[in-house]
């Protein structure tokens, strides 16, 4: 049997490989770490006054982003990605 390389696969196709594969673990983990390494986007601070504003704010663009079929952000922030 050879070997998978999940490093050559886009992120989109590595979620795709391991939901239509979901006994391999290892490609689980690949796309498990590769969404971990990625910087987290802080949108407030629970003692942020304006912490409700700005959660819907961002709620907001994801679902415009989403919507329009484009991403203003990387996909792993404080709002776990939708893909």
């Amino acid at each position: 049997m050879s070997q998978t390389d999940y490093d050559a696969m886009s992120d989109a196709e590595l979620k795709q490989y391991f939901l239509k594969h979901r006994g391999d673990k290892a490609a689980f983990q690949a796309y498990l770490d590769r969404i971990n390494q990625r910087p987290r986007r802080i949108i407030a601070s629970p003692d942020d006054p304006d912490f409700d504003e700005k959660v819907q704010t961002a709620i907001r663009q994801k679902l415009e982003a989403a919507k329009s079929g484009r991403s203003q952000q990387p996909p792993h922030d404080a709002l776990e990605p939708t893909d």
